[in-house]
C-alpha cells in the first residue's frame, strides 16, 4: 500500500501538483493519465521514493516494484534468466547449487554437506516452480526459451525492455508502479499483459498511452490538470471517467451559454439606461452583475496542446543518397544482421519488419554511424544529410538542459529561435532549463524531433518514433511523416505510422528480404 499526504511534486522550479492526497490499496488498479509534460512519470518516480517530494509524505507498506520509462539493467553480462529470476534472489540461489553439484564429484562429505545446503536454499526460494514461473512470464511477454541463456548486452533494446517488465512482475511485489509497460510489446504480449493485470491482486498505478490496455484493466482513474497543480481523483473505470468527462463539458457549455445570454440582456438594458441621470448608477450595478456572471464560471476545459511537428525541407542530394553492402553485425556471439544489401532512393519510403531481436534497431544504428558493422560497409550518397531518431533517445545528451541540448543539435538557431521551436514543441517557461535526464519518455521523444526538424535532412532514420506521445502529439508526428518529401527508413510497431509513412519497400529481417510493399504485410506490423 502507498499512502500520500499533502504532497507537492516540482520538477526544478516548477509545481507540477500541489498538496495532493490518496490511498494506493489492494485491489486498486489506477490509470495515471494527463497530457505528455504533466507530471505522470514525474509522480510515478516519487510514489516509488526515486524522488522524494517537494513537501508532505509518502509512505510505502510492503514491497513496490517499478518499472520506469528507461528502465536498463546495470549489467549486460548478465544472462536473462538471472535478471528475471534475481527479482526473489534466485540467481544466486542457482549459481550456488549449480557449483555444489560440479563439486560434488569428488565425492566428499564436505561436498555432499554444501550441496545438501544450497538445494535448501534453492527450494526455501520457490525452487524449480520459480524457475518455470519466470519462464512462463518470459515468454508471455514475448522472450521465449532461447534467449534465457543469452546475455542482456546481445539483445535488443526492446527485448531488454521485455526482459526488465518480466523481472518486476514475476517478482510478486505488493504494489506495481507501470510507466509506459506496453512499449515495444507486440499484441501477443499485451493481451497476456493485460490478464495478468486485471489479475493481480495487490496495488497498481498504470501510466499507458494504449488505451486499450487502460480502459480494460483500470478501476480508478487519477487526472493531473497542469493548469491547477491538481490531481483530480475518479473512482471509476476508465469508459465512466470519459463519460463524466464528456458530461461536465455539455454542463459547462450549457452554463456559459445561459450566463452569457443573461449577461448579454443585462448589458444591453445598461447600455439602455446609461444616457440618464436618473437611472446610472442601476446602469452600473448591472453590468457588475453582468461581469459578476461569467467570472463565477468553471474555465471551460481546453483541447490538449500539440507539439506543432514540421520535419525539414530536405536539402537536395543525389538519385540514392544512402545505401548498404553485405552488412553483417553481431553481439555477443549471436549474429543479428547478415548480407543486408539496401539501397534508399531520394524520397523512397522503406519500413523495416521483423520480431523483437531480428535487428531492426541495429539496422537503423549501423545505417546512421552510431554502430560500426563487423562486415560490409554503409555507402553516403551525394548530398547525403542524414537525421536519425532512436527509440532509446541514446541521441539526447542527459546532462545538458532542454535549451542547451537543442542548441547544441542546432547550432545555426539564434538563443530566441530555440526558444521558439521549444514553445512549439510545449517547452515552455521554465522547461527549457530542465535537465535532459529528468524528462519523460514523452518529452524526450519531443525534444528529439524538435531537434530532428532544424536539421535539414534528406533521409530520416526514425525508430519507434510515436512511442510514449500522447495521441495529439503522435497525430502530428503522422501527419508531418506523410507530408515530408525527403526517403524515409522507418521502424515500429504502430500500424499507424505506416499507414502514415505509405511505404513503396518493405524490409523483413531477419531474412533480409526486400519486397515491395501491399498492404498484406500491415497484419506483421503489430507483431513485429
Amino acid at each position: 500500500m502507498i499512502t500520500v499526504r499533502d504532497v507537492d511534486v516540482r520538477a526544478g522550479a516548477r509545481l507540477l501538483l500541489s498538496g495532493i492526497s490518496f490511498h494506493v490499496s489492494p485491489g486498486d488498479r489506477i490509470g495515471l493519465v494527463g497530457r505528455n509534460g504533466a507530471g505522470k512519470t514525474t509522480l510515478l518516480n516519487t510514489l516509488a521514493g526515486t524522488l522524494r517530494p517537494a513537501a508532505g509524505t509518502v509512505t510505502r507498506t510492503g514491497d513496490v516494484g517499478h518499472l520506469p520509462q528507461d528502465s536498463r539493467a546495470a549489467d549486460q553480462s548478465a544472462t536473462v534468466a538471472d535478471r528475471v529470476l534475481s527479482a526473489r534472489g534466485l540467481d544466486r540461489a542457482v549459481r550456488a547449487l549449480r557449483r555444489a553439484e560440479a563439486a560434488m564429484a569428488d565425492g566428499s562429505e564436505r561436498a555432499m554437506n554444501a550441496y545438501v545446503r544450497a538445494e535448501a536454499e534453492f527450494q526455501a526460494r520457490g525452487g524449480y516452480a520459480a524457475e518455470a514461473e519466470a519462464a512462463r512470464v518470459a515468454a508471455g511477454l514475448g522472450v521465449p526459451a532461447r534467449l534465457m541463456d543469452r546475455p542482456l548486452g546481445a539483445l535488443s533494446g526492446g527485448q531488454r525492455r521485455r526482459v526488465e517488465l518480466a523481472r518486476i512482475l514475476f517478482a510478486g511485489h505488493d504494489t506495481l508502479l507501470l510507466d509506459e509497460p506496453t512499449n515495444h510489446l507486440d499484441a501477443d504480449s499485451i493481451a497476456w499483459l493485460r490478464t495478468f493485470l486485471t489479475g493481480h491482486q495487490g496495488g497498481l498505478v498504470l501510466i499507458s498511452h494504449d488505451v486499450s490496455l487502460v480502459a480494460q484493466t483500470v478501476n480508478r482513474v487519477f487526472h493531473l490538470d497542469p493548469r491547477r497543480a491538481a490531481l483530480d481523483v475518479h473512482n471509476t473505470g476508465w469508459d465512466a471517467f470519459l463519460a463524466r468527462r464528456e458530461a461536465d463539458d455539455r454542463r459547462r457549455a450549457r452554463e456559459r451559454a445561459n450566463a452569457e445570454r443573461k449577461a448579454a440582456t443585462l448589458r444591453a438594458q445598461a447600455d439602455r439606461m446609461r444616457a440618464r441621470v436618473s437611472t446610472a448608477v442601476a446602469a452600473r450595478n448591472m453590468a457588475r452583475r453582468a461581469d459578476r456572471l461569467l467570472a463565477g464560471l468553471e474555465p471551460a476545459r481546453r483541447a490538449e496542446r500539440a507539439a506543432r511537428i514540421r520535419l525539414p525541407e530536405p536539402a537536395p542530394c543525389g538519385r540514392v543518397p544512402l545505401g548498404a553492402v553485405a552488412l553483417s553485425r553481431s553481439y555477443g556471439g549471436h549474429r543479428v544482421l547478415h548480407g543486408i544489401d539496401l539501397a534508399v532512393d531520394r524520397g523512397s519510403r522503406l519500413v523495416v519488419l521483423g520480431p523483437n531481436g531480428a535487428g531492426k534497431t541495429t539496422l537503423l544504428r549501423l545505417l546512421a554511424g552510431h554502430d560500426t558493422p563487423d562486415g560490409g560497409r554503409v555507402v553516403h550518397g551525394h548530398g547525403l544529410r542524414l537525421g536519425y531518431f532512436a527509440q532509446e533517445h541514446d541521441t539526447l545528451d542527459t546532462d545538458l538542459t532542454v535549451r542547451q541540448h537543442l542548441a547544441s543539435v542546432a547550432p545555426h538557431l539564434t538563443d530566441g529561435e530555440v526558444r521558439h521551436v521549444l514553445g512549439s514543441f510545449l517547452f515552455t517557461g521554465d522547461d527549457a532549463g530542465k535537465r535532459v535526464g529528468v524528462l519523460s519518455g514523452g518529452e524526450k521523444t519531443r525534444l528529439a524531433l524538435a531537434g530532428l526538424v532544424h536539421c535539414g535532412a534528406n533521409v530520416l532514420l526514425l525508430d519507434e518514433p510515436t512511442n510514449n506521445l500522447d495521441p495529439a502529439s503522435r497525430a502530428e508526428v503522422l501527419a508531418a511523416v506523410g507530408t515530408y518529401p525527403g526517403a524515409i527508413v522507418m521502424v515500429t510497431h504502430d500500424a499507424g505510422a505506416v499507414e502514415a509513412l505509405r511505404p513503396d519497400r518493405v524490409l523483413l529481417l531477419p531474412e533480409a528480404d526486400e519486397d515491395l510493399w501491399s498492404e498484406e504485410y500491415l497484419e506483421l506490423v503489430s507483431p513485429a
